[in-house]
This record gives C-alpha cells, sequence and structure tokens, in this order.
C-alpha cells in the first residue's frame, strides 16, 4: 500500500492506495509547530481506525508547500512506516514538461495537479486548486505545463475583510442566496463568493484565449464546492487530485529504478 501525503499551507490531505485504488483519505489542519511524534502517532490513529497495520504501508509519496513540514514528514515515514518517501522536487520524473522561465521555482502541488488532470481528463487542461492560494494551471495540447495565474485563496479574502477593517466581523463562508445582501453578513458573502466566481471566469476566459483553443476545467481544493456552481466553465470536481497525481509520480519513479 502507498501512503500519499500533500502537504499544503492550510491543510494536510492524506490518503492511502491499494495498488490503483484510493481507498482512504484524511484532512488535517497544517500544524506548523507539531513534531515529528506528534504527526507520527496522529497517523498511526488515523490507520488503526481503519483497522491498517503499519506494516502494510510499503512505500509514501510525499509533496509539500511548507518546508519544515516536508522535513518532518519525511521523518515521519522513516520513524514509523520505516519506508523512504518518494518527495516531488526538482529532479523527480513527472511525465510532464515544465515550460517555466524557471522550472524549479513551480510549486510541488500544482505540479501534482497537473500530473493528476493529464491523466484523468486529457488535454488541453485549465487545474484550478481553490486552497489557501488560488492557482490556475494550464496544461497544453501537447501535454507541456504552461503556467498559469496565482490569486489570493477566498479564506484569505474573507480574512482580510475582517482584520483590515474596524466595523466587518468574520464571517462563515457559505454560499448566498442573493446577491443583493440584506445584512451585513450576507453582503459579504455575496462580494466574496460571488465576486470570486467573476475572478475565476474572467481569468478562465482569458487563459482561453491565450492558448487559441477549447480547454477542459478542472477544479480541485477546499473551497472549490462554494463557487463551482456558479461557473459554468468548470466541468469537473475532484478534491483528491493531488493524491491521485502522487501515486501516478510514485508509479513512474519506481518504474525507472
Amino acid at each position: 500500500m502507498l501512503l500519499a501525503i500533500d502537504v499544503g499551507n492550510t491543510s494536510i490531505n492524506l490518503g492511502v492506495f491499494d495498488g490503483d485504488v484510493l481507498t482512504f483519505t484524511w484532512r488535517l489542519t497544517t500544524g506548523i509547530d507539531r513534531s515529528t511524534d506528534e504527526y507520527g502517532s496522529l497517523l498511526f490513529t488515523l490507520l488503526q481506525r481503519q483497522d491498517l497495520s503499519v506494516s502494510r504501508i510499503t512505500g509514501a509519496a510525499l509533496c509539500s508547500v511548507v518546508p519544515p513540514l516536508a522535513l518532518i514528514f519525511r521523518e515521519v515515514c522513516l520513524k514509523y512506516l520505516g519506508v523512504s518517501p518518494l518527495v516531488v522536487e526538482p529532479g523527480i520524473k513527472t511525465g510532464v514538461r515544465i515550460c517555466m522561465d524557471n522550472p524549479r521555482e513551480v510549486g510541488a502541488d500544482r505540479i501534482v495537479n497537473a500530473v493528476a488532470a493529464h491523466h484523468l481528463y486529457g488535454e488541453p487542461l485549465i487545474v484550478i486548486d481553490f486552497g489557501t492560494a488560488t492557482t490556475f494551471d494550464v496544461v497544453s495540447e501537447g501535454g507541456d505545463y504552461l503556467g498559469g495565474a496565482i490569486a489570493p485563496g477566498i479564506g484569505i479574502a474573507s480574512e482580510a475583510l475582517f482584520t483590515r477593517t474596524a466595523m466587518l466581523p468574520r464571517i462563515e463562508l457559505s454560499h448566498p442566496k442573493q446577491a443583493i445582501g440584506r445584512n451585513t453578513v450576507s453582503a459579504m458573502q455575496s462580494g466574496i463568493i460571488f465576486g470570486y466566481s467573476g475572478l475565476v471566469e474572467n481569468i478562465i476566459k482569458r487563459i482561453k484565449m491565450e492558448l487559441g483553443c477549447e480547454a477542459r476545467v478542472v477544479a480541485t481544493g477546499g473551497y472549490a464546492h462554494l463557487v463551482a456552481d456558479d461557473i459554468p466553465a468548470i466541468e469537473v470536481i475532484n478534491p483528491d487530485l493531488s493524491l491521485v497525481g502522487l501515486h501516478l509520480i510514485y508509479e513512474m519513479n519506481k518504474m525507472g529504478e
């Protein structure tokens, strides 16, 4: 069995693959202050709840946008699972050519998403990850990673309204019933959710114009469900995209050994 670990700024996605089948998934809140032993104990508990013995995990694949946690999860895999994880970083085979000015600066999470979407849905593609940041990743007709766009995430936008204004409250992010808010909370929800839908639609439109062709649009990330229904261009929502990408990259590099 393979353990896939995607460490983000806000959440950590974990998944266990039995062969090619994703059998279990968990989402944890990212805690930069947790130690190797704390994460190891938590992982042990999660596996135990599914009646999975640690000995059944024979491999691990890791991508992280939080450098200190990349080191910690390396140690977790070595100490608690007895395996050395494949870490998605420059030099790892991904099957996707990165056509960027500096390929090394592209986040591992973006490459992992692109690899999974390309495998599952073909090309050309626009992959949108609604996480701490909202990222747009573009795969060409030839399967090359062309780059994309990065915008502040929905959660960041909401928190900024609370922290940078004197009178606006911290709100729950939920889909508003209408654009015209009848109170402060519903007005903020309208501005954030519908405003974000407009942002995403406009960037999709511009990317397609630059590509000169239609492209399939795939969404992932924790906030995708909030805005996807308002964006007709989004054809697929796959919350496990990063885990699938990690599995594919692991198998690619395993075969190349």
